[in-house]
């Protein structure tokens, strides 16, 4: 059983959890555009490929998948997974299980302003959400939406680009200054549209996070909540499994809709009793190190599957009330 992750980058830890669970009967294979990626010194075999958006990408990953007879491919990066949902066939046809998302599913969570509509659709709550400076000054003027507001890139990744305004004045001077950065920026080759930028009601309040786990044909198998109790870079740096009847149901609700596969990366604040869902990634995003070390084997399920069997539920349950906190330290990239 060898699993190949793609721009692996700074997730050392996710790659030595599946070694973890790999031991002697399989390998990890990382692959990146730089050899010094952090992450590379967890693999068993290290490969650099190149930026995710040039021609020849697709054929590069597809060759590793070829040589070292990759069973699995897991991507670590929000650029790359419309490139890698557009080929999954390619993988598939070469014995590859792409553990990715189908295009449509991608997409919903990559625009976030797709993400606004859909999760409103579904019957959840998410902060009111514009893509127009006119509408959203017209919200303004009516009362329909008031200050503070978020602004961020529409297409986005992590904390990147993202600006908080507090009266008409900023609004304007910060939305054509984050324009302009956006367009001159890697954001602008992956954004779809002309509007590039999401105005949104700031929701201030605590953050959850959550690990929505589906198996490998879309259907949702468990749900881990998370406290978050720091952030750092846009990542949780600190936080506390919960046990939260209504955060999970939320999280049930999503898995089972979307039918995404794999993990689905889920950011949730609590204001006044209600729950308002911001963000959706379809891959292992910064929070899951707190569900693994709680006791949530997701590696071990997606590699049982893979093998063709089936798993305890108890598996994905995390133990309630552990606090975890991340830190810095060297590795070795010669």
């Amino acid at each position: 059983m060898n699993i190949l992750f793609t721009c692996a980058g700074r997730r050392t830890y996710l790659l030595k959890y599946f070694k973890e669970q790999l031991g002697d009967n399989g390998m990890v294979i990382g692959a990146d555009m730089q050899l010094s990626a952090p992450a590379l010194t967890a693999a068993d075999i290290k490969e650099q490929v190149p930026a995710v958006y040039a021609d020849n990408y697709i054929d590069s990953v597809l060759d590793i998948c070829k040589r070292y007879m990759v069973n699995a491919i897991i991507c670590l990066n929000d650029l790359e997974l419309p490139i890698l949902a557009a080929n999954i066939e390619r993988f598939k046809s070469i014995g590859v299980m792409p553990i990715i998302s189908r295009p449509e599913v991608i997409d919903i969570c990559f625009d976030k302003y797709r993400t606004a509509q859909y999760i409103e659709n579904i019957g959840l709550k998410t902060p009111k959400t514009f893509i127009s400076l006119t509408e959203a000054k017209t919200a303004i003027e009516s009362g329909n939406l008031r200050f503070p507001l978020v602004l961020k890139p529409r297409w986005g990744s992590g904390s990147i680009g993202i600006e908080f305004i507090n009266n008409v004045d900023e609004l304007d001077e910060i939305y054509t200054m984050l324009l302009n950065k956006v367009k001159k920026s890697i954001l602008a080759t992956a954004s779809t549209g002309e509007e590039y930028i999401l105005i949104q009601q700031k929701i201030e309040g605590q953050e959850y996070g959550l690990d929505v786990m589906n198996d490998l044909i879309g259907n949702n198998r468990g749900v881990s909540v998370k406290k978050k109790l720091a952030m750092r870079a846009g990542e949780t740096d600190k936080a506390q499994t919960v046990y939260n009847e209504q955060i999970q149901e939320i999280g049930q609700i999503l898995g089972e809709n979307l039918h995404h596969i794999g993990n689905l990366d889920v950011d949730i604040f609590e204001k006044d009793g209600e729950y308002y869902v911001l963000e959706l990634n379809p891959r292992f995003g910064g929070g899951f190190p707190f569900s693994y070390e709680a006791g949530v084997n997701f590696p071990k399920a997606i590699i049982e599957w893979l093998k063709g069997n089936e798993i305890s539920s108890d598996l994905l349950r995390p133990t309630y009330g552990l606090t975890f906190a991340k830190c810095d330290y060297l590795v070795n990239v010669n």
